[in-house]
């Protein structure tokens, strides 16, 4: 519809938005240490998945850190471990997060994020 019109072919085909685009779902596991027990963690944890809207669970563990899985598009994959990183709940002490089995996956795993117990 455009031809003709003084734009060529190719910007019929192209977007300037795909370039910003989602690369895909990612997935991974996480092990954050410190003061992360009793401190409402995983209930902030929970909340914030939520609000990112990824998928996924969090646990306490019996060494005392908190653990689970995050899934969903990369970008706010990526937003969710800078979280579990540096922020956490009010109260808590992040000394460390691990992350580990990083990696693109074709469909989600979970319907929700939740607090598994």
């Amino acid at each position: 519809m455009l031809r003709g019109k003084g734009f060529p072919s190719a910007a019929l085909h192209t977007c300037p938005c795909r370039a910003m685009a989602s690369s895909g779902l990612w997935t991974l596991d996480y092990e954050v240490y410190g003061d992360v027990q009793g401190v409402f963690f995983r209930k902030y944890t929970e909340d914030q998945g939520k609000k990112l809207g990824v998928v996924g669970w969090v646990k306490n563990t019996p060494r005392g850190t908190v653990t689970g899985q995050v899934q969903g598009p990369k970008e706010k994959v990526e937003i969710m471990k800078n979280w579990l990183h540096r922020v956490g709940s009010p109260m808590s002490r992040i000394d460390r997060a691990v992350f580990s089995n990083e990696r693109e996956i074709s469909t989600l795993e979970f319907p929700n994020f939740t607090t598994k117990y």
